[in-house]
């Protein structure tokens, strides 16, 4: 049943590894580009940058604010772009990253680099991301996941099926064979025997082991960096 419409199953799929991959390293790269300087001790307005994010964990704008920015600001409704850019930024995910940064990337280790000439840039691209796969992995594992599972986006920023993702086409799948199923008459043009037989619950099965395919094969890959970080023994003196 869920392989009825193949080609609208491949294009969700699609859409959903496109929009997992492409959040996942976007929401890394900005989020590690914001906890890099707050975790400094020579940036002098890491406390006020710091509050900032901090606040946001504590107060939210609420649901029809944040519509309207993404509606009628970044317009990005009906855009693939809808699934993604929402979930770029997490403030919590953000001080756990420079948390590593502050407790396992030394200081003598950017001095040294400043004294050898490296820029900022320079350092934070060669040493400082390098050094901090441990805790970048974690946080795109739990990322991908996010936009893996994500169905919400779909239903609020997409009004055609152009642009959905696997999850919410799952659900759609699953809601019209239960509500055929549930339907009976002939206004349905189905008979009573035939709607009796609709696979309702074994449709569930399919969808979950469908879904989680990508995400078993992905743990794996970053589970090895899960176990200890890569600065142990890095500084000698």
């Amino acid at each position: 049943m869920l392989f009825l419409s193949t080609n609208s199953i491949l294009r969700v799929y699609a859409i959903s590894i496109f929009v997992t991959v492409v959040g996942t390293i976007l929401s890394l790269l900005i989020m590690s580009m914001y906890a890099y300087p707050i975790s400094r001790n020579n940036f002098r307005y890491r406390k006020q940058f710091t509050f900032y994010i901090f606040f946001t964990m504590l107060f939210g704008g609420g649901l029809i604010p944040w519509y309207v920015i993404c509606t009628q600001v970044l317009r990005l409704k009906n855009t693939v772009w809808a699934l993604i850019v929402p979930y770029l930024f997490n403030a919590f995910y953000v001080i756990v990253i420079r948390t590593f940064f502050k407790t396992t990337i030394h200081e003598s280790i950017i001095e040294s680099a400043k004294l050898d000439g490296a820029s900022e840039i320079r350092i934070y691209i060669s040493i400082v991301l390098p050094l901090s796969l441990p805790v970048l992995a974690s946080i795109a594992l739990f990322m991908s996941i996010n936009y893996w599972n994500d169905w919400w986006l779909s239903t609020i920023l997409q009004s055609d099926t152009t642009w959905i993702n696997l999850q919410y086409a799952m659900y759609r799948v699953l809601v019209n064979a239960t509500y055929l199923a549930q339907l009976g008459g002939p206004a349905s043009g189905y008979t009573q025997s035939e709607l009796a037989k609709m696979p309702t619950e074994t449709v569930r099965m399919a969808m979950c082991a469908f879904a989680m395919g990508p995400i078993i094969l992905a743990y794996p890959f970053f589970q090895r960096y899960f176990i200890k970080g890569l600065t142990i023994g890095s500084i000698k003196g």
